[in-house]
């Protein structure tokens, strides 16, 4: 069973994964932005984008970010303080190298970019030094790869359903896995900066 670590610096996990879908944009833009700008750990994520249009949201937060936000390119080393989104129409996967890969293989979960194929994959890698986030979303995908995460001894937040723009996705997670917590943005924004939801 995961236990989240409260007391555990954010800095003792080596990479932080996020899902999102509908209402990612707020959700993220309450998580982001506050991240120093020499953050320790890269941040990776997928959030549901149009397979035919160019994806607008790295260039919108990294507007308001100080770490460097970016689409990710295949094959490309993970760097910290670095956020890498799927881009349109590719899985995003982690590499055993420690690099990411892109993928045009079916989609998972009715969706490609999938949630569940970055989880799994950086399940595999990280194990339990891999911190997910689930955010707000309007259909299951995450679910899956959240389970991986805890099954691999990572930690699994979840945006509280009430919270989100979309709660099927954060609700979807918390019935597969109960192990998962579900937190404010604000107490996710704690942990994001290495302290517990009740220090200052």
């Amino acid at each position: 069973m995961s236990v989240m670590r409260h007391d555990t610096p954010v800095i003792d996990y080596e990479a932080i994964v996020i899902g999102a879908s509908a209402g990612a944009i707020a959700s993220l833009t309450q998580l982001l932005p506050p991240l120093a700008p020499d953050y320790p750990l890269p941040i990776l994520v997928t959030v549901h984008v149009p397979p035919d249009y160019p994806n607008s949201i790295p260039a919108l937060l990294q507007s308001k970010c100080r770490v460097t936000v970016k689409e990710a390119e295949d094959k490309e080393p993970i760097h910290p303080g670095t956020v890498y989104f799927a881009p349109p129409d590719y899985h995003l996967l982690v590499e055993k190298d420690r690099s990411l890969s892109l993928s045009n293989e079916e989609p998972v979960s009715f969706a490609r970019p999938s949630i569940d194929v970055l989880f799994e994959s950086a399940a595999d890698v990280y194990g339990k030094t891999l911190l997910a986030l689930v955010l707000s979303g309007a259909n299951h995908d995450g679910a899956q790869g959240s389970c991986s995460v805890i099954d691999a001894g990572g930690t699994v937040l979840v945006q509280e359903p009430d919270s989100a723009a979309a709660r099927l996705m954060p609700e979807s997670t918390l019935a597969a896995c109960p192990e998962a917590i579900a937190m404010s943005l604000p107490a996710i924004n704690k942990v994001l900066a290495g302290r517990g939801p009740g220090e200052s």
